[in-house]
């Protein structure tokens, strides 16, 4: 049987609006992953638990380096499980923050993931799409400390499969939403009536920041799940007092209008 000795890393920076401590907060904290992330628990010191609420599945981790405000790591040992290769030989994902003050009031951030396994392309290919994965994120994150640093956010969420590839079911969104390819940040756009702003246009990914109550963000993605499926995924990060309300009445709505795109055959 092989054993995990191969090493597999992926190492990423950039930079963030905000204080060591309000990056701390936002990277360290349940709200604050919360916010611009995957709902998230945290138990906040050295082997203190961290889950990570992914849809129908969860992630599980317990941390294992604890340094505010400037370094947070922890461990994931179910990451194969995650890919449904349940018996595969790997070692714990390890994740690390670390968090860096710059001049004018920002910082940067730098996040590190390793962990061995045998050398199989299934293995290479989860790290590769884990570090495209990270991309959007990084939009989110500047996006809550420039608007809404240490608010607790009120979730969203909304997935539907559609038989497609992502760039066109991506497309199908952009058209839903009554943008083009040449739409970019600052232009408005109405979210099923809500007034909002554009903030960010990326290949397969769209995020619009409202401009009237609730206050909030709402993500666009469209992402491969295998054998010709995409999904089509709505994540709404939302902050004011009418979030919950807002949410138990639309996201049937939500659910229904993702359901509903029409992607070009």
């Amino acid at each position: 049987m092989s054993t995990p000795d191969v090493p597999l890393r992926i190492e990423i920076s950039f930079e963030v609006p905000g204080t060591p401590d309000l990056v701390w907060d936002a990277i360290a904290t349940a709200h604050g992953l919360s916010g611009w992330f995957l709902p998230t628990e945290v138990e906040e010191h050295v082997g203190g638990r961290v889950l990570f609420h992914m849809g129908p599945t969860d992630s599980e981790g317990r941390i294992t380096d604890w340094e505010p405000p400037r370094r947070l790591v922890y461990e994931e040992a179910d990451w194969a499980q995650l890919t449904g290769r349940d018996e595969a030989e790997v070692t714990p994902l390890a994740t690390e923050f670390l968090v860096e003050a710059t001049s004018g009031g920002s910082c940067v951030v730098r996040i590190v993931s390793s962990a061995f396994g045998t050398g199989a392309d299934w293995e290479q290919e989860f790290f590769e799409q884990m570090n495209e994965g990270w991309e959007p994120y990084f939009q989110h994150l500047r996006l809550y400390l420039t608007h809404f640093p240490g608010q607790t956010a009120t979730p969203l969420q909304a997935e539907a499969d559609v038989k497609a590839a992502p760039v066109a079911v991506a497309g199908a969104m952009l058209t839903a939403l009554g943008l083009t390819a040449t739409s970019g940040p600052g232009d408005p756009v109405l979210l099923r009536g809500l007034p909002a702003v554009v903030e960010h246009i990326g290949e397969q990914h769209v995020v619009a920041r409202l401009t009237d109550d609730p206050s909030g963000y709402f993500a666009f993605f469209a992402y491969e799940k295998g054998d010709g499926i995409s999904a089509a995924n709505l994540s709404g990060y939302l902050f004011s007092d009418a979030a919950a309300g807002y949410v138990d009445r639309e996201q049937p709505g939500w659910q229904a209008w993702l359901g509903d795109l029409e992607v070009p055959s």
